[in-house]
């Protein structure tokens, strides 16, 4: 068979895959299901037209729950309403996530004592915040032979924001940089 430059048909096939839809009433074209009513009672296995008969005499939905088990699990219920109970448990998932900014603070290894007060400062801010701080300190060329050069000022820097936020980890090097991980103190307790 010579399909040419015509991908059309894994497309298809990988969307209907992907879909986090539910197979409801005359979709589901299995031969045996378990199906459990919408009181949690388990009406056990039966054929698949049985149960899309049940479900229309209840005038409800037969929706499949779990298509992986063996047989599949189906549901008879409101599809409308399950589908809005989805939707509403889905946006309280999101509420309770907490989103985890990470800051980037960039020095190199001869960096002046007021510019390390200044980048202080803005790490406390970021700190205070709730934000964490990833410090690094690049070396270029020759200066990757002083790398304790670089540590060193990473332990004074981490000593300057001490009052709002400690170190994660000791400072480790990342290819030509340095780097300490920065995290607030109120997350930590």
């Amino acid at each position: 068979m010579n399909w040419g430059n015509d991908f059309s048909h894994l497309i298809i096939w990988r969307c209907v895959n992907i879909s986090k839809e539910f197979q409801i009433n005359e979709q589901i074209r299995d031969k045996e299901v378990r199906v459990i009513d919408q009181d949690d009672n388990q009406l056990g296995v039966m054929s698949g037209r049985e149960a899309q008969r049940l479900a229309d005499e209840r005038e409800l939905d037969l929706v499949k729950i779990s298509p992986n088990a063996k047989p599949p699990v189906c549901r008879i219920l409101d599809y409308g309403k399950f589908r809005y109970e989805q939707s509403r448990k889905e946006k309280e998932a999101k509420k309770k996530q907490k989103v985890i900014n990470i800051k980037e603070i960039r020095m190199s290894a001869n960096v002046q004592e007021h510019d390390l007060d200044v980048k202080a400062k803005n790490c406390r801010k970021f700190l205070e915040n709730g934000d964490r701080v990833k410090a690094s300190v690049r070396f270029r060329g020759r200066e990757m032979s002083y790398t304790n050069v670089g540590k060193d000022l990473l332990l004074k820097f981490a000593e300057k924001v001490s009052d709002v936020g400690k170190m994660e980890k000791p400072p480790r090097l990342e290819g030509r940089s340095m780097v300490i991980n920065l995290v607030p103190l109120k997350e930590n307790n």
